[in-house]
């Protein structure tokens, strides 16, 4: 029997490379040249992570954020004092 698990997955730029991360499962982290890199990765480090949760006898956790933008406008151009 197999069960899914769906998880938020973070990726940002990081100098000439791509950081990814997922925040529900702590220091599951990876590094990639290219976004698709970092995707197949991360997908990799989380198999390894809950793997090891599973064999550890371990709660998988739920992924429960919630993700919001908020946009600020301000005047342009900026004068700073």
């Amino acid at each position: 029997m197999t069960k899914s698990y769906t998880y938020r997955i973070i990726i940002e730029p990081d100098g000439d490379s791509y950081h990814g991360y997922v925040p529900a499962l702590r220091g599951c982290h990876t590094f990639g040249s290219s976004i698709a890199k970092v995707q197949e990765l991360i997908k990799d480090a989380m198999n390894i992570y809950l793997e090891s949760l599973i064999e550890d006898k371990l709660p998988i956790p739920s992924d429960n954020s919630l993700e919001s933008f908020q946009t600020i406008s301000l005047p342009h151009p900026l004068s700073y004092a």
